[in-house]
């Protein structure tokens, strides 16, 4: 569960690096950056939608910090 999670971060951050890197250079245009923020919005909305179905099928369960101690 833990490489899965790790994994859709790196690609949320790949992509918006490959952003900052599309709009530094101006050879390619605006689409590629638009498209690779796109990405990083579908990758993210994923990877909440997964820690959701996670949570609800069991896979991963709240620890929680306790109060008062």
């Amino acid at each position: 569960m833990k490489f899965v999670l790790l994994l859709a971060l790196l690609g949320i951050v790949g992509a918006l690096g490959a952003a900052g890197l599309f709009m530094l250079r101006r050879s390619k245009g605006r689409s590629s950056m638009a498209r690779a923020l796109a990405l990083r919005v579908a990758l993210s909305v994923a990877l909440f939608l997964f820690i959701l179905l996670s949570y609800y099928m069991g896979w991963i369960k709240p620890t929680g910090v306790p109060l008062g101690r």
